[in-house]
């Protein structure tokens, strides 16, 4: 059985070369024949070179079970188009559209595919997506964004009664994260489809650019009569490296996205919505002013304080334990090194060298962990760095 991947990428090409490699790694634990269809948005990092290198087998074809192929995109034609374009190249008989920012375990691939194959009417699948702290991320599962959902959203409700069935629907925390069960919206960022629904439903709506395409897209399966579905293994979400989601673009991007989703869904609840969705944007954009403004002046009153070194500590071979020394002490980081995991660690950040553990093993560690230090992967070969608040190299 062939699956179809399609990652679309704008400037995080470090990120998208680890997402690839655990790619590689679960199709060849789960003995899985995928083609891989990596689109960029005119980043001008060089990525396309970049992956034309470092995956030369994959992109020649020389690979016996998987393929890359690279779409180079002139310019930023947005998410939903990106993916259309390799939408329409397919043939496998399920298609993942998967974010660059994304790690997935050995076994990820494998426990979709046989979810997929017991749910009749399969639209979407979702997985348990995790921070990078190893807690679970709220936006693994979600419901329609009904007027009502988005008013108890918007207005702090479903935050303050999360587990209540009729308030907290948006995030559906009311629903045990260690089983699979049916939802209603998937996110984008690893959003696995049966081919025959999107045949049946059509792909992306274009007119979204950024945010709210997965939205959509769930809403018509289940509008189609399919299903769309949960299922509680485990991948890393960085929840978008080139994304603050603390700024004034997000929220306007975000919010107006919704306002699209509901005049084509909701028409006659959209204009009730369009004046309390433009006062939660610039409501949260003199949030965001006031507060890049008090961080600025606090770096002004104590400059020394935000240029301390942070910690680290890397598990990894012995021999690997002088290189990673030296590029710290290059990078500004204190670190420390083991070859086990230690039973406690007062790091901000716990390293794993990505040639001496299995990605399944890191992020099961994170998951279980007190979720006080974040998640390090470092690649000896390169020696690349990689945390959630960017790449050291």
């Amino acid at each position: 059985m062939l699956l179809s991947i399609i990652i679309v990428s704008y400037n995080v090409r470090h990120y998208l070369r680890q997402c690839l490699d655990s790619v590689w790694r679960s199709a060849k634990e789960g003995q899985i024949d995928i083609e891989v269809f990596v689109v960029d948005n005119h980043s001008n990092d060089g990525t396309v070179h970049y992956l034309r290198r470092v995956f030369r087998d994959y992109v020649c074809g020389q690979h016996p079970h998987a393929r890359l192929t690279l779409i180079d995109n002139h310019c930023n034609v947005g998410f939903g188009r990106a993916n259309n374009q390799a939408l329409r190249k397919c043939k496998g008989d399920y298609v993942l559209f998967l974010n660059p920012d994304t790690l997935l375990g050995e076994n990820t691939l494998a426990d979709c595919l046989h979810e997929a194959k017991r749910c009749d009417r399969l639209g979407a699948m979702g997985v348990e997506m995790l921070r990078t702290n190893g807690r679970f991320a709220f936006e693994s599962r979600r419901g329609l964004p009904t007027p009502w959902t988005a008013f108890c959203k918007m207005s702090g409700l479903a935050g303050l009664f999360p587990k209540n069935r009729c308030v907290g629907r948006y995030y559906m925390r009311y629903l045990d994260p260690e089983e699979a069960a049916d939802i209603e919206i998937v996110s984008g960022a690893f959003m696995f489809c049966s081919h025959e629904a999107l045949r049946q439903c059509g792909g992306f709506d274009e007119t979204f650019f950024m945010y709210g395409e997965d939205i959509d897209l769930s809403y018509r399966f289940l509008k189609a009569g399919f299903r769309n579905r949960y299922v509680p293994t485990s991948i890393l979400h960085y929840k978008g490296e080139s994304t603050h989601k603390n700024s004034y673009r997000y929220v306007h991007v975000f919010y107006q996205a919704m306002l699209i989703f509901f005049r084509k869904h909701f028409p006659a609840s959209s204009m009730a919505l369009t004046l309390p969705v433009h006062a939660a944007i610039y409501g949260q954009a003199i949030f965001t002013l006031i507060k890049q403004n008090l961080m600025a002046f606090a770096h002004y009153l104590s400059p020394n304080r935000y240029k301390q070194p942070f910690s680290m500590h890397y598990v990894g071979a012995e021999h690997t334990f002088a290189k990673i020394t030296e590029k710290a002490e290059t990078w500004g980081i204190r670190v420390t090194c083991s070859t086990t995991v230690p039973a406690e660690c007062s790091a901000k950040i716990l390293a794993f060298s990505t040639e001496d553990f299995r990605y399944s093993d890191i992020l099961r560690h994170f998951k279980l962990s007190d979720h006080r230090a974040h998640i390090g992967t470092y690649f000896p070969t390169t020696g690349t760095l990689i945390l959630g608040n960017g790449i050291y190299h």
